[in-house]
């Protein structure tokens, strides 16, 4: 009943069949033909791989559960232990202010996800130290910049009011006073647009040509001014910002010449250079990088004197590094000052 045949062409066959009866056991049985046209039957009964299967099965329902909340408590506290440094480097972060910008994060150490993303912040945080400690002198300076100029005004108008007929030579230096706030001003505001403004406009340009029409337009020079380009130099860039750069070069170069400025425009290695070199006292080493700061005067009172606003270096560096270039302070080869400015 039920049990395999052979069919034509096979020599054999198998079959698992059911138990006869709840509770029994399979029977595996093997059918082989033999000669004659009989069916020779081999039968055995699975109760010991039932057996096993059973004990396999309960032994597995019995020890799921228990395997199951051990992987997840396992998983549990080694996410926990994983995502402990993120929780702290949240906690740290949150904890960060304005008037708390040298707070900085944990750094679990390694080389892992985690610790690279500790030093990001750390150097992030570094970056906004750095840029609020700017911001916050330059707020200084300006307010003491536009805080002598504006009491001089104030004494040159006194002055003439408690006269009994208006002096002249007040009302001249309170004028002369008053266009210096008006170019202190406009060098704050042009600072702070290069700040947090976008980035410059870019068309072609040519540095020799604005070098020709910087020099051209100073005619009545204290000091002798030569020019030097002898071929275009094309660049990328802001015509207006980087003539602005220029002449903010040229003019700290006429404050301090002797008897000449030289403007030189060329092109060296890809890079399109501007040079302005004068034959004054120079740049003492220590101060190269730092005439470049805000607000920084070597010779504060002659400065004053002369009109500078101390921010005219600043400007041109900003305008350069909008640029993709950069200014340096270089010593000229028969001594004074030479500044040279580099863009792409």
């Amino acid at each position: 009943d039920g049990a395999p045949r052979p069919g034509p062409g096979e020599d054999s066959r198998s079959a698992v069949l059911p138990p006869e009866h709840p509770g029994g056991h399979r029977r595996a049985v093997v059918a082989v033909a033999a000669p004659g046209g009989q069916t020779v039957y081999a039968m055995t009964v699975l109760g010991d791989v039932d057996d096993a299967t059973r004990a396999v099965a309960v032994g597995l329902l019995a020890g799921a559960p228990p395997l199951i909340a051990f992987a997840a408590a396992l998983a549990w506290w080694v996410t926990g232990r994983a995502l402990r440094p993120v929780d702290a480097i949240r906690t740290e972060l949150a904890a960060v202010t304005a008037s708390e910008l040298d707070r900085r994060v944990p750094d679990p150490g390694g080389a892992d996800e985690i610790a690279r993303l500790a030093r990001t912040v750390n150097a992030t945080l570094d970056r906004l130290e750095r840029s609020d400690a700017r911001q916050r002198q330059f707020t200084a300076d300006a307010s003491h910049e536009l805080r002598n100029p504006l009491a001089a005004v104030r004494s040159r108008l006194e002055v003439a009011l408690a006269a009994d007929r208006p002096d002249r030579e007040s009302v001249v230096a309170a004028l002369a006073e008053t266009e210096r706030l008006q170019r202190i001003a406009a060098d704050l505001l042009l600072l702070a647009r290069l700040d947090g403004g976008p980035p410059p406009r870019t068309e072609p340009v040519d540095l020799a040509l604005l070098a020709a029409e910087d020099v051209a337009r100073r005619g009545g020079a204290r000091v002798a001014l030569r020019l030097d380009a002898r071929a275009p130099v094309p660049a990328a860039g802001d015509p207006a910002r980087l003539e602005r750069a220029l002449a903010n070069l040229v003019d700290n170069a006429l404050r301090h010449a002797r008897s000449e400025v030289a403007v030189r425009a060329s092109a060296e290695d890809g890079w399109a250079v501007l040079e302005v070199t004068d034959d004054g006292p120079g740049i003492p080493d220590a101060d190269r990088d730092r005439v470049f700061e805000r607000f920084v005067r070597l010779d504060a009172d002659r400065s004053r004197a002369a009109g500078g606003t101390g921010l005219g270096l600043a400007i041109a560096r900003e305008i350069a590094r909008a640029h993709g270039g950069d200014v340096r302070a270089q010593p000229a080869p028969a001594g004074g000052a030479r500044l040279v400015l580099r863009i792409r």
